[in-house]
């Protein structure tokens, strides 16, 4: 084939490279003192060269290796035609204050333009504590949205057609409970569920890597995950029941290696244990998706979201034995970096957050939300929410990359890079496998140590000056203003307690407590969990009541201190 042979055919002129490498040398030393120079390595501490040539790849067989987009092992995106044909989905994260107020956020992005809805639950929601909880108290609406019970639901999606959006809910111990209450609304709406279409967080392994918002201990919370996995496969075939999440990890301080390795050694044991279970690899396989952080090192991201890919192919196909071709396909949802925005001249976010976005478009993603550049102080204004909008807009009808697929393949640097993070991700997996497998891994504090000792290092990497944060510890201005923020007030909290109220007093407890009675005896036992929490649902039990009837049967967890 003509592109293998070019590819297999270059060399370097290795005298006219030692002449560069000699003119390089001696520029350097003259400029050495000019000012700062930038690390001569990625944000995950991998060597960068000065300069990449032919030989940087050479030996890389192009076939087995890069290929075509669509096909093994999808290096250059999981698709044929990857944006020519359909332009990734632009999905907000928004929620706030209540229901109502969340609504009117929904219809306010989509009529700018947006294609998905992406759900954000305040604290107590993702806790699976109800508002009117006494921890609750002073959290209720101000991180996301309040949804104690279906009415919630049903009022968070008011005037919105599920047939015509994707929805992303972005929530892990209780995310059965919100995906039984998100199916009834669209019972309520006329809607089957074969016919509608979003993602599940659901990912509760790395929420004890690094998140923390866990509830029940490790065996009965994979439990729930895969009875989720296993309804849907059966009743929701358009929705993806896990968005296995390396987002959160990085958010935690891991470096992109690390993202990279845990989140595709969750994923490895979310395969595990559904075929455990019974379930056949290729039955469910082809609806898991991913959830990556794009951070500021922006050839690491791209390659980060490449090596990723081929990872995910090779061992779905080698390992796993998965035959149908959707199984190999890794695809994933992108945010931008929480980590990276600042405090200090807000407005240089903006600029962040779009090159951590143009990232993730030429990495190839499926699904991207853009921070606002408020958002490292508060929710987002509408106004915010709008401009990192635009900002994904511009990349797909501006810009231009989405013209052609992966512009960056064949470039040398791009494809040494690919190549060393799965290499690192690789080391990874085999230290993972050498512990005992990923839940050993937890038990031992090995990945949050792992992640405590690379943001200690690139917190030594700030303070010594050795890397730059504009309007941080360099380029800094003390005449700043502060920007207009979005207050979430006391009397959201009021509010969303009288709705609580309300519904305790006019629901039939006679039906809530028979649910609830159901929901525990089929804990007991290893039936789906998932249709006696949607009748639980239905029957208006609250977020909280199911979640403390399933705590009488599976406990709580309490983690080990590993510092």
């Amino acid at each position: 084939m003509r592109l293998e042979q070019t590819a297999a055919g270059m060399v370097d002129d290795e005298e006219e490279l030692e002449r560069w490498a000699q003119r390089y040398r001696a520029a350097r030393e003259r400029r050495a003192k000019d000012g700062f120079l930038p690390l001569p390595e990625t944000l995950s501490g991998l060597p960068v060269d000065p300069l990449y040539t032919p030989s940087s790849i050479s030996g890389q067989d192009y076939g087995s290796t890069i290929g075509y987009p669509g096909s093994f092992p999808y290096t250059r995106g999981v698709y044929d035609s990857m944006y020519r044909d359909k332009l990734f989905t632009m999905r907000q994260f928004a929620g706030f204050g209540t229901a109502a107020a969340t609504n009117q956020r929904y219809r306010f992005l989509l009529e700018q333009g947006q294609t998905g809805l992406s759900v954000a639950f305040d604290m107590p929601t993702l806790m699976g504590r109800d508002s009117d909880d006494q921890l609750a108290q002073g959290e209720v609406g101000r991180c996301g949205v309040a949804i104690d019970s279906l009415e919630d639901m049903a009022r968070l999606f008011e005037g919105i057609d599920l047939r015509q959006v994707t929805t992303s809910m972005t929530i892990n111990s209780p995310a059965a409970i919100l995906l039984a209450m998100y199916l009834a609304v669209g019972e309520r709406q006329g809607v089957p569920a074969e016919r509608l279409g979003g993602t599940l967080q659901n990912d509760i392994l790395k929420e004890y890597i690094a998140q923390k918002e866990y509830i029940f201990p490790p065996q009965p919370s994979l439990r729930l995950v895969t009875d989720v996995v296993a309804f849907c496969a059966q009743h929701v075939p358009r929705w993806h029941p896990i968005s296995i999440s390396g987002y959160h990890i990085r958010e935690a301080g891991s470096t992109a290696v690390q993202e990279l390795a845990f989140t595709l050694a969750d994923g490895f044991a979310y395969v595990e244990a559904g075929v455990e279970r019974g379930l056949a690899v290729d039955e469910f396989a082809p609806r898991l998706s991913f959830f990556f952080n794009s951070h500021l090192d922006f050839f690491e991201e791209v390659a980060k979201y490449r090596a990723a890919r081929r990872i995910w192919a090779r061992r779905m196909r080698d390992r796993y034995g998965a035959r149908d071709p959707r199984s190999w396909l890794l695809r994933f949802h992108t945010q931008t970096a929480g980590c990276s925005l600042t405090a200090q001249q807000v407005e240089n976010n903006i600029a962040r957050t779009a090159l951590e976005a143009l990232a993730a478009v030429l990495g190839g993603t499926q699904s991207l939300h853009t921070n606002a550049m408020d958002e490292v102080l508060a929710l987002p204004t509408a106004k915010a929410a709008q401009i990192a909008l635009r900002t994904q807009q511009i990349i797909a009808f501006e810009s231009g990359v989405t013209a052609t697929i992966d512009p960056l393949g064949g470039s040398y640097f791009v494809e040494d890079l690919t190549n060393r993070m799965e290499q690192e991700a690789e080391r990874y997996f085999e230290e993972i496998d050498a512990r005992g497998g990923v839940l050993a891994c937890i038990e031992q504090g090995f990945f949050q140590r792992e992640i405590a000792d690379a943001a200690f290092r690139y917190q030594q990497q700030l303070d010594s000056g050795d890397r730059l944060v504009v309007g941080v510890n360099a380029f800094v201005s003390g005449d700043e203003e502060a920007p207009e923020l979005l207050r979430i007030g006391p009397e959201v909290e009021e509010e969303q307690l009288g709705t609580l109220r309300r519904l305790r007093a006019g629901r039939d407890g006679t039906s809530v407590s028979l649910a609830l009675e159901r929901l525990q005896e089929a804990a007991r036992g290893s039936d789906n969990l998932m249709p006696r929490i949607l009748d639980s649902c239905r029957a208006l039990a609250t977020e909280g009541e199911i979640i403390a009837a399933l705590q009488e049967v599976f406990g709580t967890y309490r983690e080990s201190p590993s510092f």
